[in-house]
């Protein structure tokens, strides 16, 4: 026998990887990436692409952290053993501690790309914390969705060395891209969500609604890009429609079975089909 004691690591050893996996960290560096190439192709340069990645970054790992700190309480209800918080790994405090830290983080950031560029922002990670906190649970769900991608062009161009407001286009794509986002994300959950009693917009119309109007909202993200541009398609962009119309009629007209996975994969393709569209066409978002 050990006359050694046992000395119990301390907690905080085992709460960056389980903080890591309670901040969403997928959809967190998606969105981080598609902003920065956005930047890139639309000429902010390296210094500002690389201020737009980490004020994006820092606002999304807030919006991730304070959306399980808010759900808390549901997630353990419906035995959520995937979230950390539920599982008991991390408390409830923890997270939200480090939500808030992660928001303070982000004002600072946001301004290194200029008062209206951070102010704008500044203001998507705000509608998407009233998400979290109220919005989820209403019709007006899909809202802070579209405000807050379809806002994320003008902080991209308002960061400019000549400020300007993005073209309709862009900001029309994103807000399809966000209510299509939105639809994504819900869309694998629907039937626990009810049963906790979320009642957002998607979760209202129920799944078999859901499957058919996710990917043919990012579809018209898609039109809406091809259709919105001064100046020819070109070969590229043509075959990412005809591609992601191919998904989106294969993931709409197919009676798939209720549970399969393949129109929730099918809206992520179109998704990625219409942000590849519209980072071609970044040089012209202004």
């Amino acid at each position: 026998m050990s006359l050694h004691p046992v000395v119990a690591l301390p907690r905080t050893t085992h709460r960056v990887p389980a903080l890591w996996r309670s901040c969403h960290l997928g959809p967190a560096l998606a969105v981080t990436v598609f902003a920065t190439a956005l930047a890139v192709t639309a000429g902010r340069g390296a210094t500002g692409s690389a201020a737009v990645a980490a004020a994006v970054l820092a606002g999304q790992l807030s919006v991730g952290w304070c959306n399980d700190a808010a759900d808390a309480r549901r997630d353990t209800l419906c035995g959520r053993r995937d979230k950390p918080v539920a599982s008991g790994e991390l408390s409830p405090r923890t997270v939200a501690v480090a939500a808030g830290a992660a928001l303070v983080m982000c004002v600072p950031l946001s301004l290194l790309s200029g008062a209206a560029a951070g102010a704008a922002h500044l203001g998507m990670v705000a509608i998407a914390w009233a998400y979290n906190l109220w919005l989820k649970h209403t019709v007006f769900s899909p809202l802070p969705y579209a405000v807050a991608f379809g806002s994320l062009p003008a902080f991209v161009t308002l960061g400019l060395p000549s400020p300007a407001w993005p073209a309709w286009w862009a900001v029309t794509a994103g807000a399809l891209l966000g209510v299509g986002a939105h639809a994504v994300n819900v869309l694998p959950d629907i039937d626990d969500d009810l049963a906790a009693g979320v009642r957002g917009l998607p979760q209202r119309l129920g799944r078999a609604a859901c499957r058919w109007l996710t990917p043919s909202v990012m579809l018209a993200a898609m039109g809406v890009v091809m259709a919105g541009p001064p100046g020819p398609i070109g070969a590229t962009g043509w075959a990412l429609a005809t591609a992601a119309g191919i998904v989106a009629v294969s993931a709409t007209a197919v009676p798939w079975p209720v549970r399969s996975r393949w129109p929730f994969r099918a809206a992520i393709a179109v998704a990625g089909a219409a942000v590849a569209q519209l980072l071609l066409r970044g040089p012209d978002i202004v």
